[in-house]
């Protein structure tokens, strides 16, 4: 007989003498009954005395298997299938029930003791030699073993089902709570119920990005981040993302990815977290912001604000930066470098010094310069903040053209140097 379950012959029932099933069925009734009480005696899960429904389960799979036992001592090619199939609904019942197969082990062991032990009774008392009863043993063991596999088969379809279902539902939410304009606040509730995710009170999107082109594993993050890392733009949805160890939690979940975290917000606000996200990610992997670890974009919202419209800084540059046009190129970016500095310091020429390299006198000429090309625009209060933000926009282009130049010239071609007149003349 071949087991659904095992493509090998149980060899152990085929061992067992037909005589043995023919003393033993007569004796089933009882030993089913004794088998029950010893189940519910030691396993509480299963003593439900009022609930008429599962007390008849535990009989039909008890007295099922004591009879498919017998027959297959009898039969070893007896049909294994409908023993199979209960056994298979216990285990999907079980997980179903959100329990583990402990409880389940735990009967079927007992069980199995009971029935070995009513049966090799039986057969002792009938002069069955020890050898046979060896075999009876093994067989009841091997037995137990087989019905085990199928309510394990049946338990693992049921879990699978349950984790299909929940992650579909838990990909819904997401989406829900993404929408712009954003779902009704009762929709967001029933679906985050039937996903079991606990509403917090304020989330935080995360955008994330593959580093190059190697694919990583998902982002091993706790169960109550909502993620999906299958879509065209992956993201995350973080509840309580200020709460201990939050921080701390992304940057090792999400360190095989460029990540930029959006601000805190309401729960109905998560889209408005995910916008700033992306618009974070974008310049992550561009280089203006750092891309080691998760980006918070309450960290960089200057930065932030600066790149939304390059367009317009660009344009305001060209007019608050024309002075700079007066000097040669190469010394028209430290003098820019220079000057942001000041802004950034308070025009404390030690701290410039300090940040660009220098000496501080050098700092003091290249000041100097500044002011002759500025006036008294330089120290205006109310033109400080704009022109700050259009140096930092300005520096970094400058830098990603030399980075875009260093690329074309690493890619081009080399052309291969002419002949040296030596080596041509010596030609023949």
């Amino acid at each position: 007989m071949s087991s659904p379950l095992h493509s090998q012959t149980l060899e152990p029932w085929a061992a067992v003498p037909g005589e043995v099933a023919d003393l033993c069925r007569p004796h089933l009734g009882e030993v089913a009954e004794e088998m029950i009480e010893e189940i519910q005696r030691g396993v509480p899960e299963y003593a439900r005395p009022l609930d008429e429904e599962y007390v008849r389960m535990v009989r039909l799979a008890v007295e099922g298997a004591l009879r498919q036992f017998i027959e297959l001592i009898g039969d070893a090619d007896a049909s294994w299938e409908q023993v199979a199939a209960v056994y298979r609904d216990i285990g999907l019942a079980e997980a179903r029930e959100g329990r583990s197969l402990d409880a389940l082990q735990t009967a079927l062991r007992l069980g199995a003791r009971v029935a070995w032990r009513r049966l090799a009774l039986e057969a002792e008392r009938h002069n069955v030699s020890r050898r046979i009863l060896s075999r009876l043993a093994e067989a009841i063991f091997a037995f137990l073993d087989e019905i085990a596999a199928a309510a394990t088969a049946g338990y693992n379809e049921a879990r699978s089902q349950v984790a299909g279902e929940l992650e579909h539902r838990r990909r819904r939410l997401l989406d829900l709570l993404l929408a712009d304009p954003p779902a009704a606040p009762q929709a967001i509730t029933e679906l985050a119920r039937a996903a079991q995710w606990r509403m917090p009170q304020t989330v935080a999107a995360v955008a994330l990005a593959e580093r190059g082109e190697q694919r990583y594993a998902h982002p091993a993050l706790p169960p109550d981040v909502l993620a999906d890392v299958n879509r065209r733009e992956p993201c995350l949805v973080v509840p309580d993302p200020d709460g201990p160890g939050r921080h701390r939690m992304l940057e090792t979940g999400l360190r095989d990815w460029t990540a930029a975290v959006g601000p805190t917000v309401r729960v109905e606000e998560a889209a408005r977290s995910l916008r700033w996200a992306r618009e974070a990610l974008v310049l992550a992997r561009r280089g203006v912001l750092p891309a080691d670890r998760p980006v918070r974009c309450v960290d960089h919202m200057p930065t932030l604000v600066m790149f939304k419209d390059e367009d317009l800084i660009r344009i305001v540059g060209e007019r608050r930066l024309a002075p700079l046009r007066q000097v040669r190129p190469r010394h028209r970016e430290r003098l820019a470098r220079t000057l942001l500095a000041c802004l950034q310091s308070g025009f404390n020429a030690t701290e410039v010094a300090s940040r660009l390299h220098v000496h501080p006198q050098t700092v003091r000429y290249r000041l100097h310069q500044l002011e002759q090309l500025f006036g008294e625009e330089l120290y205006d209060p109310d033109s400080r903040l704009e022109l700050e933000m259009v140096l930092q926009v300005h520096l970094f282009h400058l830098a990603e053209e030399d980075a875009q130049a260093d690329v074309i010239a690493l890619e081009s071609p080399r052309r291969p140097a002419p002949p040296s007149p030596v080596a041509a003349a010596s030609r023949p």
